[in-house]
């Protein structure tokens, strides 16, 4: 993996790059679709390779571990061919789901033991054995095993927690140097910041994590509930120590707002199930502010859903008909709202990356800003 920066904005930390991997090129600053199981829910391949046009899609190591299998993926050649996706993928590695899993885990200082949520069977993640399942899955960018830490949470807790974080960190970063790939391609290995909201410790692990001179950085343990404010202070303090050279990623973050603000303070990736997971329940990103496509208020409305927009979605359908897709319960709307609000996170990164390299970055991030939070 390579990454080059090709521009900056004058006015903030905020800068345009490019990630070569194996599997193609990533423009950033970037939004990765969540595809948790080898699929990016209620949204057919060919809309998301032709409508959305994300650079990478993420897939989640807990998942996919217990269905379809790490055996089934690797028997099908990889994630790629699995899936039938040729650009690059990222997997997360489970910390995450372990850590919303809590009536269901056991951590100690060798993994986490867990229940399946599928079917009660236990398991056992290990730093090398997450390791060993990304591997198989395939992916192109892998993630180091992390204990996500609650939000709140007192002081030793988090201390603890980050310690535990660390010392998996160096056991998956050995595993990560012994093993090879299965598919002739390159992986790469992130690790990850932890700290909660407390600077000293962010601080602390930023320092540690940059000490280990992987290809890129994530920064976790954030937007689970803690203050968008507090968010952006604990990002722009790692973002200042993590190396300049190297991309890095906010894991879990956000809404557009939050996307912009970051992009401010130096991070290039982003992933989130919001996009998906608002479409689904009938909430719109627009140009124009947030639509609840239930509301009555759209029944009569025949203008498009965003005449800004640059999905076919956004040029073919209007409003009145999505509120009625979803008052009668059609599969349709879900499904049109999905292109709908991912191809708007997608654009609003590619638009974002050209105002960084025109130099109108900060200018055009504050005209955005209220449209983006604005309710229609």
């Amino acid at each position: 993996m390579n990454f080059t920066i090709e521009a900056r904005d004058a006015h903030s930390h905020a800068r345009a790059g490019v990630i070569q991997t194996d599997h193609g090129r990533i423009s950033t600053p970037v939004f990765m679709p969540v595809g948790t199981a080898a699929t990016v829910k209620a949204i057919h391949h060919k809309d998301l390779e032709e409508s959305v046009r994300p650079g990478i899609i993420l897939g989640n190591t807990y998942h996919l571990y217990l269905r379809p299998g790490t055996e089934v993926i690797h028997q099908a050649g990889g994630i790629h061919r699995f899936m039938s996706w040729s650009k690059p993928v990222l997997t997360d590695s489970g910390g995450y789901q372990v850590y919303s899993l809590s009536e269901r885990r056991k951590l100690s200082a060798d993994g986490v033991r867990f229940q399946s949520h599928i079917d009660g069977s236990r398991h056992l993640f290990s730093p090398e054995r997450v390791m060993d399942i990304q591997r198989m899955i395939g992916a192109d960018i892998i993630m180091a095993f992390d204990e996500c830490t609650p939000y709140p949470c007192d002081r030793q807790y988090a201390r603890d927690s980050m310690q535990l974080t660390h010392d998996w960190l160096r056991r998956c970063c050995r595993r990560f140097d012994e093993s090879n790939g299965h598919y002739g391609y390159s992986q790469s290995l992130f690790p990850i910041v932890q700290g909660s909201t407390f600077h000293d410790l962010r601080r602390e692990s930023a320092e540690h994590i940059s000490a280990c001179e992987r290809e890129g950085n994530a920064i976790g343990g954030l937007s689970v509930g803690e203050p968008a404010e507090i968010m952006y202070e604990m990002t722009e303090l790692v973002c200042s120590i993590l190396p300049d050279h190297k991309p890095r990623y906010l894991m879990g973050v956000g809404t557009p707002a939050n996307l912009l603000e970051c992009i401010a303070l130096g991070v290039d990736m982003f992933d989130c199930v919001m996009p998906t997971r608002n479409a689904r329940n009938g909430m719109l990103f627009t140009g124009e502010g947030i639509i609840n496509i239930k509301n009555k208020q759209w029944q009569n409305d025949f203008s498009l859903l965003d005449p800004a927009g640059s999905s076919f979605v956004d040029k073919r359908y209007s409003r009145a008909y999505l509120r009625h897709l979803f008052a009668a319960g059609e599969m349709l709307g879900p499904m049109i709202a999905t292109i709908h609000n991912l191809r708007f996170y997608v654009q609003l990164m590619e638009e974002a990356r050209q105002q960084i390299i025109q130099g109108t970055f900060a200018t055009w991030k504050a005209q955005m800003l209220p449209r983006l939070t604005r309710r229609l």
